[in-house]
């Protein structure tokens, strides 16, 4: 099969492989319709993480199973599943508790940019469609394998809801999706921090009330200029930096919640501005399953379009174009076809 390689910093091939196998009873394998690239992956392509070169990569997947081990009971051959970045089983105390993402079994589930995937603990982690769907209900069942999920946790965690106002620092896929998230859990407005205009529009598309386009403190002033001098009572942190953290929270009333959802790199908090603030901090990696059947059931009514993030596609060989596009901000998200 082919799959996407990183063999360093900027240098993404795609190459022959061999298929994926059953290895456990509890595997499944899953001929992909389609997988994508997620702002996570330019972290090890801009050379800020190390890495045992070469690294199959790819974490977001949809697509039909084509077999599965002697003990997947739930699962079947031939249906279309959507599942998470970290496999799961679903049962232990940890992912009944709704955080499937550090389940006592997790597994990472990667090389996802590639024709076909195994995928462990299937039972636990992927979720079937009620059927084949049609082809432009895809790029949003694929979205909800990670980037919607994930935007979905960071309102979660920032306790969105009826009547309040929240701020997304980062207009990202995850960012974009978190505006549509804090929409359909009601809030009252939303600012979404964006120096990017076709980011800025689809985010009015999906929710977004303000735009507020300065960064840092002088971001931090125009958000706290829109709510009366109080700051946000929610917001979402959609990057990952020290600067998109702090913002974060100094944009945070007292009181308020803070959701990070970005995966951080050199992000250090002073204790004693924490200790001030008043600010309540949940975050982590997105617990993806815990939230597949609701927003496949959303996606299928057709009362949410999370695929629209997806505004560049190409064929699966076409991936180190994917990986530029990405980069140099040409594209917000791009979505490959095996």
């Amino acid at each position: 099969m082919r799959a996407a390689i990183m063999h360093g910093p900027g240098d993404v091939r795609v190459e022959e492989r061999d298929e994926p196998r059953i290895v456990e009873p509890t595997d499944a394998i899953v001929r992909l319709a389609a997988t994508c690239i997620c702002g996570s992956d330019l972290w090890p392509y801009r050379g800020f993480e190390d890495g045992e070169w070469p690294v199959p990569m790819g974490h977001e997947y949809a697509g039909v199973v084509e077999e599965v081990g002697g003990g997947v009971t739930r699962i079947r051959p031939g249906q279309f599943v959507i599942g998470s970045f970290f496999a799961s089983d679903n049962t232990c105390e940890i992912c009944r508790a709704g955080y499937q993402t550090s389940c006592i079994r997790r597994t990472p589930v990667g090389g996802a940019q590639a024709e076909v995937l195994r995928v462990p603990l299937a039972d636990g982690t992927l979720v079937a469609t009620p059927g084949l769907p049609p082809d432009d209900l895809v790029p949003s069942l694929l979205a909800a394998s990670d980037v919607l999920g994930t935007g979905w946790f960071g309102a979660v965690a920032a306790q969105v809801g009826p009547g309040k106002t929240v701020a997304v620092v980062g207009d990202g896929a995850v960012g974009l999706l978190a505006v549509l998230a804090a929409r359909r859990l009601g809030a009252e407005r939303i600012i979404v921090m964006s120096r990017h205009e076709p980011r800025q529009e689809l985010a009015r598309e999906f929710g977004a009330t303000d735009v507020v386009v300065e960064r840092g403190d002088e971001g931090v002033a125009h958000v706290k200029d829109l709510t009366g001098g109080l700051g946000a009572h929610s917001v979402i942190e959609a990057v990952g930096t020290q600067e998109s953290m702090v913002q974060a929270v100094r944009a945070t009333r007292p009181g308020g919640h803070v959701g990070f959802v970005g995966v951080p790199h050199g992000v250090e908090l002073s204790g004693r501005e924490l200790f001030f603030s008043h600010v309540h901090l949940h975050g982590g990696p997105a617990p993806v399953r815990r939230f597949l059947p609701e927003l496949i059931e959303l996606i299928y009514d057709r009362a949410i379009d999370p695929g629209r993030v997806f505004d560049l596609e190409l064929p699966l060989d076409q991936a180190a174009e994917g990986y530029r596009a990405m980069d140099e901000r040409r594209a917000i998200k791009t979505l490959l076809r095996p």
